[in-house]
């Protein structure tokens, strides 16, 4: 047994990581860190929402792991706001957010008013939210020390012309109409570095996603 003041046998630290370059587009896989707060009023049922103490915001606190290339299994971290107290712009920026990542996990297109696309841009519950996989655009902000920090803020959508290719789906053909893929619910493939084990689904459409 090593001598507890012996750590020539200790793992060397791992290297600090350069941030990722702003506008990095990557397929990225998120999971929500429970925080307990329920409202079933607005339909925020399973504990999935956080409320922060000193403000009174609610938000999703949410992880997102690089699932594949440069930057595979690198680690970024976003709250996705629901609520702010100083009025309805943090929550409209949140539900505009859900609504990209749904059209980016879904294969929906932005301006695709189809019964179906209308349908794949409602959720049940944030338990569908949570292990999505969508192309994310990532940011770099000052965290609350102000050191630079990665960040995902929005998410790249069927319209954009790399969507495609980077998603591994097939080339639009001719005829497909504007949406450029089917608007249909397509579960993610499978990432063992990343993978999550879901909660229970939470039943009843919550209001603030109808």
């Amino acid at each position: 047994m090593t001598a507890w003041n012996d750590f020539n046998d200790a793992e060397q630290q791992q290297p600090s990581f350069d941030l990722i370059p702003k506008g990095t587009v990557a397929r990225v896989r998120m999971t929500i860190k429970p925080g307990g707060f329920d409202d079933p009023a607005q339909g925020w049922t399973g504990g999935y929402a956080t409320q922060s103490v000193e403000t009174g915001s609610v938000y999703l606190a949410c992880e997102f792991v690089v699932l594949e290339g440069e930057y595979a299994r690198r680690k970024l971290w976003a709250n996705v706001g629901l609520h702010s107290p100083k009025g309805p712009a943090w929550g409209q920026m949140g539900r505009s957010l859900i609504r990209a990542i749904l059209n980016s996990a879904r294969h929906v297109h932005p301006q695709d008013n189809s019964p179906q696309a209308a349908a794949a841009r409602r959720i049940q519950g944030f338990h569908e939210l949570d292990g999505i996989e969508f192309l994310a655009r990532i940011d770099i902000e000052k965290d609350g020390r102000g050191d630079l920090k990665n960040v995902v803020k929005s998410a790249v959508e069927p319209d954009h012309p790399d969507y495609a290719r980077l998603m591994g789906l097939p080339p639009k053909t001719s005829g497909s109409g504007q949406s450029g893929a089917p608007a249909a619910v397509t579960p993610p493939r499978a990432v063992p570095a990343a993978a999550v084990t879901p909660r229970p689904a939470v039943p009843g459409k919550p209001a603030w996603a109808q």
